[in-house]
């Protein structure tokens, strides 16, 4: 029998017991250090549970691993993975800790990363890179995208000091950049410059030591995107304007609709998309579905079936946005990439 291991059971490997649940994939094993987390999933989900990884991998057929523990330690994980050679999934990143050596034993070793690319499988993104690559919108001067949330409502059944969002490395604020740039990226590719800022702005009880807001200005060469990321936006927001020289592009994600003007008309043309249903507890636009497309999308091209979007060095390619981007606040220039 084949199984699928979950390495770390909290919010984000329950999510992803649901995805492959699913998609019919029944034969999952789980691995947690928290023993209470073990026993809710096993609750939860009738899943196989073990309190040693290393029995898991190799006393069970382990077909694909989802590594859902927190950023700092992916690597561990990873490098388990190569060991056995299973193919692995990763969930977003913000710290490359030997990332250069993964990648070249992956290669070499021939074992198969997908690193998390949530928002792409969104069908709101999927329907703006459609119009943006249709070029309906003429010559794009400027992107202006606000990304906000606040960080005490990502976990309402916890402390923001409980988990890694309160530490400065893997702190909310700045594991969202990337988490956005991902998408941002596989659509218009790396920015030739970047520049900006990034602070603590307010107190948020139990993350004192983050940076809670993040602005970007990136230099594509004929255009720019400035995208700002905050996690103290009392109403989750995802906000994008595009202007080109024949329409403007508005997707506000409260709305479901993504709006296009037409100055020949003088009206809004409204392109509506249907996402499915969040899972309780969770804002109503983080749709399941997008979450499960990306599992299906992983499963697909580790059986060589089709392509993943994302790759290792495009992961890291984005994690070197983001430090540019601190790296320009703290030396107060502009950086080449």
């Amino acid at each position: 029998m084949s199984f699928f291991l979950v390495v770390g059971l909290g919010s984000m490997g329950k999510r992803r017991i649901r995805n492959l649940k699913s998609l019919g994939h029944n034969d999952i094993v789980g691995f947690d250090k928290r023993a209470d987390r073990s026993l809710e999933a096993k609750k939860l989900y009738s899943i196989e549970i073990r309190d040693n990884i290393n029995e898991i991998l190799e006393n069970f057929k382990i077909v694909g691993m989802i590594i859902s523990v927190p950023p700092d330690i992916h690597h561990i994980y990873m490098k388990l993975a190569l060991t056995f050679k299973v193919p692995a999934f990763i969930e977003a990143s913000v710290v490359d800790t030997d990332l250069d050596n993964i990648i070249l034993d992956s290669k070499l070793q021939d074992v198969f990363f997908a690193p998390s690319c949530t928002l792409f499988f969104h069908p709101a993104i999927k329907k703006i890179k459609e119009i943006v690559e249709s070029n309906e919108l003429g010559k794009i001067s400027n992107y202006l995208y606000h990304s906000g949330q606040y960080l005490p409502d990502w976990h309402n059944y916890e402390k923001v000091s409980d988990y890694y969002v309160s530490i400065k490395e893997t702190g909310g604020g700045r594991e969202i950049v990337p988490f956005e740039l991902t998408w941002i990226t596989l659509l218009l590719g790396i920015p030739k410059r970047v520049v900006g800022l990034f602070k603590k702005t307010i107190e948020i009880d139990g993350a004192t030591n983050i940076d809670d807001t993040y602005n970007l200005l990136m230099d594509y060469g004929n255009n720019i995107f400035n995208l700002s990321v905050d996690v103290v936006s009392r109403h989750a927001t995802r906000r994008l304007v595009i202007n080109g020289d024949k329409k403007q592009l508005y997707w506000d994600w409260d709305e479901n609709v993504i709006k296009i003007y037409d100055p020949q008309s003088s009206k809004w043309e409204s392109h509506g998309y249907e996402i499915a249903a969040a899972q309780n507890g969770y804002n109503k636009n983080i749709t399941e579905q997008m979450y499960i497309d990306e599992i299906a999308s992983f499963v697909s091209a580790m059986n060589k079936e089709s392509k993943y979007p994302n790759s290792l060095e495009h992961d890291k390619d984005v994690l070197n946005i983001l430090y540019s981007v601190e790296n320009s606040d703290l030396n107060n220039k502009i950086i080449s990439l």
